[in-house]
């Protein structure tokens, strides 16, 4: 790193994003194809489903914030964040391999098994993601590199969406030979494999290089309390919850939607016609949204220094949501509309990942600059904490408004059936989509007032050194 700027080399921009490349290949997963795999392959309902994920999700985001004051009070000669990823990486591996094994059990003992595995998983997630979170405001002190740092992560996180997309359900296919349970357990072995190397990658690669003030002892209790005043971080925390109200409906429902509403279709393209499945449609829909959400992700520091990242954030999380609303008034035959409000949509939505973390580090800065404490691992822990709520009740509504609606899988859906899996592909996300952006009109961080908070914090960790 350049001591004077604050610049990181290119090597450990890449070897810290990758780490969020490993978290894809299981988080996108969950997102996309989980609630899918427990109701149609390993033969859950979808209302204990949504139990499950309601449950299971609140409790895991409880344990963030625990987490968070855990890793801010660790000193290793690794550093406070990065030891987290050397030994916690093998057991998320062993317990996401476990998440896909279907075990031939009584409905109720599918449950119970499911809702174990995937406690244990998110707590392994946990573990791992907040020091991971939190390393990204100690590699430098940097805001605007800390930006280009969140581009490159969130790169590396479509990246494995992207592998997700593209390989899980050609995985699938290709291990079970017909047998999709089997199919399922081998895809998942091999992405859990390769997301053991990924995070012990950017534990190699990376170093902390911002600390605490010195001297600084704050007891848990203060902790909280600067937090819950920081008022910048209550506003994005707070439409974090709702923009992953919107990824996760509307991600969890494009299987539903292809499969159920769609269909299998003949397309012609050039003159030449084709018969295409449901999941090639479904797998070809995604994989073409990550390609653009990639394309937004590397324009977001661009943007963010021209409009302000709370501009860039709510105006790309307004448009995705619009684009996402229009779904409701299109047909099944429409598929050239569905793909081009896709693209739309996931352009937009690029700069909306990138910039929410960056803001959270930014958020990190501004706490330190009102109070002289500095808890980086609690905020990212926090912040980390609204997204999986985000994600519970994101996940849980999805079932729940299935089963409402009268969803039964693997069967030709009732008018009611079909209506609900419209819903959920449109409107119901595009509301938690337009709520997310209210919220960020009151965001108070704009590019002045970060300079001016980087300049004085820069001047007062100078001070302490001397």
């Amino acid at each position: 790193m350049n001591n004077t700027t604050g610049k990181l080399s290119f090597l450990e921009k890449l070897g810290y994003s990758v780490g969020d490349t490993a978290s894809n290949l299981f988080f996108q997963t969950f997102i996309l194809f989980l609630t899918y795999f427990y109701t149609d392959v390993f033969g859950i309902s979808a209302g204990a489903v949504a139990t499950i994920f309601l449950v299971g999700r609140i409790w895991d985001a409880v344990n963030d914030p625990l987490m968070g004051m855990i890793a801010d009070r660790t000193n290793t000669r690794f550093g406070k964040f990065r030891p987290y990823l050397l030994y916690g990486a093998l057991p998320f591996g062993i317990l996401g391999f476990l998440m896909f094994i279907t075990p031939n059990l009584s409905p109720t003992g599918k449950a119970v098994y499911a809702f174990i595995t995937y406690n244990l998983m998110m707590m392994a997630y946990t573990v791992i993601n907040v020091p991971y979170s939190a390393l990204m405001g100690v590699i430098t002190p940097n805001p605007d590199e800390r930006t280009v740092v969140s581009s490159y992560r969130f790169v590396a996180a479509f990246a494995g969406l992207f592998i997700v997309q593209f390989s899980v359900l050609r995985l699938v296919r290709a291990f079970g030979g017909g047998n999709e349970q089997l199919g399922w357990q081998w895809a998942m072995t091999a992405l859990a494999a390769l997301a053991v190397v990924l995070f012990w990658v950017t534990f190699a690669t990376t170093k902390e290089r911002v600390t605490p003030p010195p001297g600084q002892k704050t007891p848990l209790l203060q902790d909280l309390s600067d937090l819950l005043r920081n008022r910048p971080w209550l506003l994005i925390g707070s439409a974090t919850v709702f923009q992953l109200i919107f990824i996760v409906i509307r991600s969890s429902s494009i299987m539903y939607y292809f499969k159920y509403f769609v269909q299998n279709q003949q397309v012609t393209l050039l003159g030449r016609t084709y018969d295409l499945s449901f999941e090639t449609l479904a797998s070809t829909f995604m994989l073409s949204g990550t390609l653009v959400t990639v394309v937004g992700a590397l324009v977001a520091s661009k943007l963010s220094k021209m409009l302000g990242k709370p501009n860039c954030y709510y105006g790309g999380l307004g448009l995705a949501a619009i684009c996402s609303a229009l779904f409701y008034v299109l047909s099944p035959r429409d598929l050239a509309l569905m793909f081009v409000l896709q693209l739309i949509a996931s352009f937009a939505w690029g700069p909306v990942s990138v910039l929410q973390w960056a803001m959270y580090t930014d958020t990190a800065d501004y706490s330190e600059w009102k109070t002289g404490r500095r808890a980086t691992g609690l905020i990212m822990a926090a912040s980390l904490f609204a997204l999986k709520l985000g994600i519970a009740l994101g996940g849980a509504l999805m079932a729940w408004l299935l089963d409402f609606h009268g969803f039964k899988p693997n069967v030709e859906q009732t008018t009611a059936g079909l209506l609900g899996i419209k819903l959920l592909m449109s409107i119901y996300p595009a509301v938690a989509g337009a709520m997310g952006c209210v919220l960020m009109l009151f965001y108070p961080l704009n590019n002045k007032m970060l300079v001016q908070i980087a300049q004085d914090l820069l001047a007062r960790r100078q001070q302490n050194s001397e």
